[in-house]
């Protein structure tokens, strides 16, 4: 049984993902972006080597979770939890990732900071089941 694109796309985004932020592997992690990647993230300085900049000095406690994640056609978005990234609290981001030729070419991204349950007015986790312990 075969794949379908958008679930390719989905495993593709889920192992670029994993191969930079969790393993920092970034020479494996460039046969997954482009070299003409365009960023739309207003903290994120352009193009591949931006983002890869991003994760080199980011602090080494940075570490992903994904969490749902949707696909249609060239496009998937990701709703996923950054910890460790050396602010007080982690970031709950969806990320819209536009595919083409078997690698990331665009991303655009959401990005709030986790609520604590004592911060969520409607009682629920913003990300899985539970709410993030202190010392994030």
């Amino acid at each position: 049984m075969s794949q379908t694109m958008e679930e390719k796309n989905k495993t593709l985004v889920l192992e670029a993902f994993d191969t930079l932020f969790n393993k920092r592997d970034y020479a494996a992690a460039e046969r997954y972006w482009s070299p003409d990647y365009i960023q739309h993230s207003a903290h994120i300085a352009p193009g591949r080597d931006g983002l890869f900049d991003l994760i080199k000095g980011a602090p080494p406690t940075l570490r992903y979770e994904p969490g749902r994640i949707v696909a249609e056609q060239d496009y998937v978005i990701v709703h996923g939890r950054f910890s460790g990234i050396g602010q007080p609290v982690n970031w709950i981001a969806a990320d819209i990732l536009r595919i083409a030729d078997g690698v990331l070419v665009e991303h655009w991204d959401v990005i709030q900071d986790e609520a604590t349950q004592d911060q969520s007015k409607s009682g629920l986790p913003m990300f899985g089941n539970e709410f993030p312990t202190a010392g994030v």
